[in-house]
């Protein structure tokens, strides 16, 4: 395991009686993309704006670096990246103007700092084409440029993708892996296209309601959820209860068309359908079946699909 770049334990954010961040203990490997994933509203852009200290925790606790972000804010936050929300830039000056007026006001250190920035995210250096004139892809590169004009060690990136076009989702996710495996930066990104997460993170935390659900790489999740074995009853909610007094488990969804889902890997189909079938449940149809990640989440989040 790498070393962490970013721990939270217990870190709850509650507004009146609504926690937005609930009990959040997130691990964040050097050198990875860590997607957090979640529904709008979920509780991702909380979570980050706790992480960049823009807002303060009503319990737990953030260590970034491995110092505490309440004890060493000012040393840790020059180490970070982020793009929380659209910056204001100027829309009647050019991308290379908006990052030099930027970098003034930051006393940003290294003199091509402008230059290499948009050299990163693809973008020309004197380029004559205002702000304003920026497709929605353009204006999240020069969001991004200046994330990294100062050449963090962390980026925080709340959902960079959204709004693209296929074109420029597919340059924005090439250019987020080249930052992390070529200019081995540790890069935290929240989303709710799980599609888009998937093709782009090493690790990946759900989020669902301020609780984080699952946290583990993208290739456990994976293999932990892609299959399942399906049965088609005569009563799905006498089979349910079934399947929880025999085999002690409540790894399964039970549907309105007749049909159960069965999640639990060690036990056999054909022990299910033998024990169905001898507490009088006719069983039509037996199936394995892959799930995919989509499924997985609808499941676990309890609602519709995302994206």
């Amino acid at each position: 395991m790498g070393e962490l770049i970013i721990e939270t334990k217990n870190l709850t954010k509650q507004y009146g009686d609504q926690k937005s961040v609930n009990n959040l203990n997130l691990h964040v490997k050097q050198g990875r993309i860590y997607g957090l994933l979640g529904r709008n509203g979920a509780g991702k852009t909380t979570t980050m704006k706790l992480l960049l200290n823009l807002i303060t925790p009503s319990s737990g606790e953030i260590r970034i670096f491995g110092k505490n972000i309440k004890e060493d804010a000012k040393k840790i936050l020059p180490r970070i990246g982020s793009l929380i929300e659209a910056p204001g830039f100027y829309p009647n000056l050019t991308g290379t103007e908006n990052l030099k007026i930027f970098a003034l006001l930051r006393g940003t250190p290294t003199r091509n700092a402008v230059q290499s920035a948009l050299e990163i995210v693809g973008l020309p250096y004197h380029d004559k084409k205002l702000f304003s004139q920026y497709s929605l892809g353009m204006k999240q590169r020069l969001a991004i440029a200046l994330a990294i004009m100062h050449d963090p060690e962390l980026l925080i990136l709340d959902e960079p993708i959204n709004g693209l076009d296929p074109i420029g989702i597919a340059e924005m996710r090439s250019f987020i892996r080249d930052l992390c495996h070529l200019k081995k930066k540790t890069i935290l990104i929240s989303s709710h296209i799980l599609s888009e997460i998937s093709l782009l993170a090493d690790d990946i935390g759900i989020i669902d309601h301020g609780v984080l659900l699952e946290e583990e790489s993208l290739s456990e999740l994976e293999e932990k959820n892609s299959k399942y074995m399906h049965f088609i009853v005569s009563d799905t909610s006498q089979a349910a209860r079934i399947l929880e007094m025999n085999f002690n488990t409540e790894n399964f969804t039970a549907e309105k068309d007749h049909s159960i889902r069965v999640y639990e890997k060690q036990l056999s189909a054909a022990l299910i359908n033998r024990t169905l079938i001898e507490n009088g449940i006719d069983v039509s149809e037996v199936h394995t079946c892959e799930d995919t990640l989509e499924d997985y989440f609808r499941r676990i989040t309890g609602g519709a699909g995302i994206g």
